[in-house]
């Protein structure tokens, strides 16, 4: 339930948006402690990378550590690192951010660097190293070089790095293949500088969205430790449930804690789960349940991948993937599993051993991802136009009420918007998963949980949605390739219902035929179980 929060604990600003540790400290926002992570980083190893989703708090984890390693105490008093750390070691840090910048070529990408690096020393107050003639080093491996050593010498001490986004000049450029693999070549070679300056670096952390393999990012850095899917740091970003109701006790009130789990939880690196934290946040500022963080990007490439694939959207839940294809992504290289669990849209339910080999099962974290990626594909598979169905209550109540004459009638609006040049230009309708695709996605969209392929020992049902009145069985099949009535018969004859059944519900089974001529339903058979 949503309302405005009452009188209780004082309430703090929320610190939406924020990515400075500073600003965040002394601005009376509310800060989750993580500290203890960044202790056990900072004193158990000196190269890491991390991956999580866009919008989980990693450029404000970077900035806690560029404010830890060069002494600022003040901003750390009161929290767990604070009696742990040698606060009178400060040591020079060089960052690097790919968040923002125009990356198209590889020639303004490396400029952008090189812009960067000269910032740096400007503030440090380290000049760069000339030639004879005066001119400073065209190539940026090579000023990131100098000005390491130059840093390490002025501050007697050796220099902790960090890299924010590091992988956004490649992704920005996805499709463009020729400009992805440019700049991925230039960051290689510019992180290979760190392995070169190892003697000059104290720590190293680089995050970002994706898992690059090392042997063609890092193929310099192979000293790099990927914790993102480390059980230590599982929660290092995101809100813990213990977190939420301690931190944000105030603002918890008036809101439904089991919807908040429901919408915003379930995201996990093999430990804990964790909230998205920009969720939370906006929940807590607009008190209504939205899908905030869905709507701050638009997976085109994702959904791209997918239809190009031929992967029906009832076959993108419960995958099993290994550890190994979880790290495989490349240009020109990407399995939808991975793009998908490193972007944030499937999440690791659990993990087993299979003979000595590390397999992961991936689902959708929470109902926000669930249901706004079906809409989005719903989008995509039936053309923008053609993506506005009943909405996500209307279809419910027609589930709920028995009303199948007006389900009928919502599939049959839904195809029947569906442009003629949508078909004439996409290869997507000539496979046979696309009507059930399209379905699927019609249910999962609408905020309906849909059970596909469901396997009994009668064999596998289509589809299957439960609610308040009743379970409903479908069976889907294309009328060019299946005689009248195959459908619904299948249903009765395989004894579907029997799983479903229950005292006082109803079961309803529902043939539906579709053509591949029409385009739409030319049989839609129902009757009780």
């Amino acid at each position: 339930m949503n309302g405005a929060p009452s009188q209780g604990p004082a309430h703090l600003k929320l610190p939406i948006g924020i990515q400075t540790f500073r600003k965040l400290r002394e601005g009376g926002h509310y800060y989750v402690d993580k500290t203890s992570h960044i202790e056990r980083l900072a004193k158990g190893g000196s190269t890491y990378s991390l991956s999580r989703p866009r919008r989980f708090g990693k450029s404000l984890l970077l900035d806690t550590l560029q404010e830890l390693f060069a002494g600022s105490e003040e901003l750390f008093r009161g929290l767990s690192i604070h009696d742990r750390w040698d606060w009178d070691t400060r040591r020079p840090v060089l960052k690097l951010d790919f968040a923002g910048g125009d990356f198209s070529t590889t020639e303004r990408l490396e400029a952008e660097v090189v812009a960067q690096l000269a910032e740096a020393a400007r503030r440090t107050g380290v000049a760069e190293e000339a030639d004879h003639e005066g001119h400073l080093a065209a190539s940026a491996t090579i000023r990131l070089r100098r000005l390491l050593e130059a840093l390490s010498g002025r501050y007697g001490h050796r220099v902790v790095v960090l890299v924010d986004e590091y992988d956004k000049p490649i992704l920005d450029n996805l499709r463009s293949p020729d400009v992805a693999r440019s700049n991925r070549d230039f960051l290689s070679g510019l992180y290979g500088t760190f392995k070169s300056c190892d003697p000059q670096i104290h720590f190293l952390m680089l995050t970002g969205v994706s898992r690059f393999s090392k042997v063609n990012l890092f193929s310099g850095l192979n000293n790099l430790k990927d914790i993102t899917l480390d059980p230590r740091f599982a929660t290092i970003c995101g809100y813990t449930d213990a977190e939420l109701d301690r931190v944000f006790a105030p603002e918890l009130e008036g809101l439904d804690r089991d919807a908040i789990r429901k919408w915003y939880n379930g995201y996990r690196w093999l430990g804990e789960p964790v909230h998205n934290p920009f969720d939370v946040l906006l929940l807590f500022d607009n008190r209504e349940f939205g899908p905030y963080w869905f709507e701050t990007g638009t997976p085109t490439f994702l959904l791209e991948l997918l239809a190009s694939e031929n992967l029906a959207t009832f076959e993108i839940e419960d995958r099993m993937a290994s550890g190994a294809l979880l790290s495989s992504f490349d240009v020109g290289r990407i399995e939808p599993e991975a793009l998908m669990f490193q972007t944030g849209y499937l999440t690791v339910l659990d993990s087993q051993l299979r003979a000595g080999r590390r397999f992961h099962r991936l689902g959708f974290p929470n109902l926000e991802v669930r249901q706004s990626l079906h809409s989005s594909m719903l989008a995509f598979l039936t053309d923008h136009r053609a993506a506005e169905p009943g909405s996500g209550r209307l279809l419910e109540e027609l589930l709920r009420d028995g009303d199948l004459a007006g389900l009928e009638s919502e599939i049959r609006a839904l195809f029947a918007s569906i442009p003629y040049e949508w078909h004439t230009r996409n290869h997507l309708a000539r496979y046979e998963g696309y009507y059930a695709s399209v379905f699927h996605s019609f249910l999962m969209g609408s905020g309906l949980r849909a059970h596909v392929e469901d396997s009994s020992a009668a064999g596998r049902l289509d589809v299957a949605v439960v609610v308040d009145g009743g379970a409903f069985l479908f069976e889907l099949k294309v009328a060019e390739r299946a005689s009248a009535g195959a459908a619904l018969a299948q249903l009765r004859d395989r004894g579907y219902a029997r799983k479903y059944r229950r005292p006082a519900r109803p079961v309803h089974l529902i043939g539906i035929h579709f053509s591949e001529k029409t385009r739409n339903i030319v049989e839609f058979q129902v009757a009780e179980g």
